[in-house]
């Protein structure tokens, strides 16, 4: 059998890596590198090894597979251009999005093809890096079942595990690494600066957080967040609560209101700690 073609719209960091690993895993024969400008589709050729740089979309040869490696605004008008640069029946087209479903490739399904949404959990901050170490990445995958056939097995052979996700709760999936990654960090730099407030120098709140982060962190992968949490809530110390939220408010009305925020739904938690 011939190895299907793979076409990429976009490459940046992760257009490129995926590029490069599915080639050299010869899940797809990279057919066309659309982007920008001719110095980027020239850099992610370089990177990836492989395929073509069109000089625009009408130079764009059919494809099996597209991937739509652009930013979440620009996903619909690309889309919306590849229909018109290219026969897509029977075709796979896909984005990379975590934020955005496969809903958003209708122009492609009107035009025929099969859609899909595939997200890489990780940061691709280092793309030579993330090419190196893909092997036992995530990946939240989505949308047309006949379109995953094709791209799970495909995602497999690079060392990636797909996650199916439900599409209608696509953002709330996005939004469960913010929580995971940057709210976690908005929590910590609250802790750091309470310490500094009882006059602990900022690197030792550091030291002093720091076992009880990582501690915290490793009891919720380990036990679950229920069994792992701890403290004035998980006793039901609502005094200290109270005391607590009336101090943190009176030294900083901002964080106190985050401190208030977070007592009904650590409470929640509280419910379903195992007794």
């Amino acid at each position: 059998m011939p190895v299907p073609t793979l076409t990429l719209i976009g490459a940046g960091h992760v257009g490129r890596v995926f590029g490069r690993l599915l080639a050299r895993a010869s899940c797809f024969t990279i057919e066309d590198v659309l982007t920008r400008s001719p110095a980027s589709a020239q850099a992610a050729l370089d990177f990836i090894g492989a395929g073509r740089a069109p000089g625009g979309w009408d130079q764009l040869r059919p494809a099996n597979v597209y991937m739509l490696a652009v930013s979440d605004d620009q996903i619909v008008p690309a889309c919306a251009a590849l229909a018109q640069a290219v026969p897509l029946a029977g075709a796979v087209v896909f984005h990379c999005s975590g934020a955005l479903a496969s809903d958003q490739l209708q122009a492609a399904r009107a035009a025929g093809a099969l859609v899909a949404s595939v997200h890489p959990i990780r940061s691709f901050a280092d793309p030579q890096a993330v090419a190196s170490g893909f092997a036992g990445t995530y990946c939240g995958v989505e949308g047309d079942a006949a379109a995953l056939a094709i791209l799970n097995p495909a995602l497999e052979a690079i060392g990636a595990r797909p996650v199916a996700i439900d599409a209608s709760a696509k953002t709330v999936y996005h939004a469960a690494a913010v929580f995971a990654s940057n709210y976690l960090v908005t929590v910590l730099d609250a802790a750091l600066r309470a310490y500094q407030a009882a006059g602990v120098p900022e690197a030792v709140a550091r030291e002093l957080a720091k076992p009880l982060a990582t501690e915290s962190l490793a009891n919720v992968f380990r036990l679950g967040a229920p069994a792992a949490l701890s403290g004035p809530v998980a006793r039901g110390d609502y005094a200290t609560v109270a005391r607590q939220q009336q101090a943190v408010t009176a030294w900083d009305a901002a964080t106190g209101a985050l401190y208030e925020a977070l007592v009904a739904p650590t409470t929640d938690v509280a419910r379903r700690k195992p007794r």
